[in-house]
């Protein structure tokens, strides 16, 4: 089944006429209209980014929990399973929690960046791929073709080395505010790795795609550092922060080991009775 022209007709259609209907109403500008665009489908979406934020974080907090599972119960597969599941009812959470609210909200932001593709239309060639999307609306013609400057940025090409690290830059902050710290080496090797590599990969690609999609990386991002911050603060963005989840990672360590050397030293006590 060509999902195709039902894609075009309830996804990429309405956000393309939308982009340039938010483009007459804001001065012309495309460059608003991106900003605009996305401000109000962060909005849309901000019960399932809180959701998914939330549970992230709770998930996060079980992370010294999960690892000294895997490590008791390394040789039993089955009963780590259980023994996982019954943790996730206790902390009332599911990790399906982190995973549904992202699956829904990416058909949004492939339609977003899709639309911002198909408005900066350059060429006749562009435009006429451009003129199936649009509805019969007078204003959309009224502001068409649309002008690619903002702020002296050229939204229609790329190799802007400023938008590229601001790209980057941000999206370390977002990144650097929800990678939780550990005492595991390899998991703090990764940890790391997977804090570059996402910022540097998104800079990269700024620089071959047009200034447009930069610009709307940016805000998105952005609105996503303020929404990670009214959720639950600046998280492990601040070094003390990172030392206090490190401390009490730790502490949970010690009193559950306290607890199996008791546990075993019982034992023998319990058999003889």
């Amino acid at each position: 089944m060509d999902i195709g022209p039902i894609w075009n007709l309830v996804a990429l259609g309405p956000v393309v006429n939308v982009l340039i209907m938010l483009t007459h109403y804001l001065f012309s500008s495309f460059g608003l209209a991106i900003i605009a665009l996305t401000i109000i489908v962060n909005l849309a979406l901000y019960p399932l980014t809180r959701q998914q934020l939330r549970s992230t974080q709770a998930m996060q907090a079980l992370q010294p929990k999960l690892a000294e599972l895997q490590k008791k119960y390394a040789r039993d597969r089955q009963r780590l399973g259980q023994e996982q599941m019954k943790l996730y009812r206790e902390s009332g959470m599911s990790p399906a929690g982190c995973l549904v609210p992202m699956v829904v909200q990416m058909p949004v932001w492939i339609a977003l960046y899709q639309a911002i593709i198909r408005v900066l239309a350059v060429s006749p060639e562009d435009f006429l791929g451009l003129s199936p999307f649009l509805y019969s609306w007078p204003v959309l013609y009224s502001v068409l073709p649309l002008g690619n400057r903002f702020l002296g940025l050229d939204l229609a090409t790329g190799n802007n080395f400023f938008l590229a690290i601001l790209v980057g830059g941000s999206m370390w902050v977002q990144q650097k505010m929800t990678t939780p710290p550990t005492t595991d080496p390899r998991q703090a090797a990764q940890a790391r790795m997977m804090l570059w590599m996402m910022p540097l990969m998104f800079g990269f690609f700024t620089l071959s795609f047009p200034s447009g999609l930069a610009l709307f990386w940016v805000t998105s991002t952005v609105i996503r550092i303020l929404l990670q911050y009214f959720t639950s603060g600046w998280g492990t963005l601040l070094p003390a922060r990172a030392v206090q989840v490190q401390a009490r990672d730790q502490k949970y360590k010690k009193r559950l080991q306290e607890s199996s050397s008791k546990a075993d030293i019982e034992s023998p006590d319990k058999r003889k009775g």
